[in-house]
């Protein structure tokens, strides 16, 4: 299968930004699809052969015309959080954009495509609206019976830079003084750094041997949310009580927070947190991929102000030999 244009859905994002550097290093030429061009002009334009269109995505005539001269998709589109709690923006966001990239690509004869997806996702069995249609999204991709080769990545929380993990709780801490209830202190997180999920992406997007695989993602080591949010107030030299809320307050204090603009916890994110995002077998492992851990990345970031300071050591951290 020769691949040389490649159609981003989400690009524009956390993760997006980091992939299209390192597909723009391997010579790919990138189409990134975006709802609004000029607010996503950041230093995506400046990289050669990518071309930011603006484009709407649920509008299948629209994505069909953008993916005609593509060889290949990869999907980087995901909500944590919707208006409402009916599960209908997780289904829209999800589901509904998998089907549309699915129906184009039949439609354009395109035979590959990467989905970016999550710890436990299951159409069945997950915990959340989060969970259950990116599991959805998953299936309806995997299942596919026209010749379509789907490789699903599903990371456990992702830390880098610009992530909103680490940074969301550390603007959080700064704000609260002294004491920091946190509810779902217990959950088990294996954050994995953003370009070791870039690399198995490029990685894999030319190996057959990927065809099919659902790739679980995680760090070296799990820690309880609790341990992160504390090492997060040691980084940032902040002394802060962390005071862990019960199963029941945690849940009272989602369903109060789903009527907080932006939504910081919601019940929805309280329902994900239920399951511990960890890995039974990390397959960064099936490219020779050694993870970064929390500890050597995090600081870099928290503690420096500027992105541009610390850009070219995050571009060569991508590499692999």
């Amino acid at each position: 299968m020769l691949i040389k244009r490649i159609a981003i859905l989400g690009g524009s994002g956390f993760v997006g930004r980091s992939l299209c550097n390192r597909l723009s290093e391997e010579g790919y030429e990138l189409k990134v699809l975006t709802r609004n061009r000029e607010y996503n002009r950041n230093d995506l334009i400046l990289l050669p052969k990518l071309h930011l269109i603006e484009a709407d995505i649920h509008d299948i005539e629209q994505l069909s015309f953008q993916l005609s001269d593509c060889d290949a998709a990869i999907n980087l589109i995901g909500i944590l959080n919707e208006k409402g709690n009916s599960g209908k923006g997780f289904h829209k966001a999800h589901v509904e954009v998998a089907q549309n990239l699915l129906t184009a690509c039949k439609e354009n004869g395109i035979r590959r495509i990467l989905q970016m997806s999550a710890l436990n996702a299951d159409a069945e069995n997950g915990k959340s609206h989060y969970l259950k249609s990116k599991g959805e999204a998953e299936d309806l991709l995997h299942d596919n019976d026209d010749g379509i080769h789907v490789t699903s990545f599903r990371p456990s929380v992702i830390f880098g830079r610009e992530d909103s993990f680490f940074n969301r709780f550390a603007k959080l801490l700064k704000l609260t003084p002294a004491i920091f209830p946190l509810a779902c202190h217990n959950s088990q997180f294996a954050p994995v750094f953003v370009l070791d999920v870039v690399e198995i992406m490029v990685c894999s997007l030319m190996d057959p041997k990927s065809y099919g695989k659902r790739f679980q993602l995680c760090g070296p080591k799990a820690y309880t949310l609790k341990e992160l949010v504390e090492y997060t107030a040691k980084v940032l030299g902040l002394k802060r009580k962390i005071i862990p809320l019960n199963d029941m307050i945690s849940r009272i204090q989602a369903a109060m927070f789903d009527f907080i603009p932006g939504k910081p916890f919601s019940t929805d994110n309280y329902l994900s947190a239920q399951t511990d995002s960890v890995c039974d077998e990390n397959d960064l492992a099936v490219y020779d991929i050694d993870p970064k851990t929390v500890e050597s990345i995090v600081p870099t970031y928290l503690t420096y102000s500027s992105y541009r300071s610390h850009y070219t050591d995050y571009r060569s951290e991508a590499r692999r030999n």
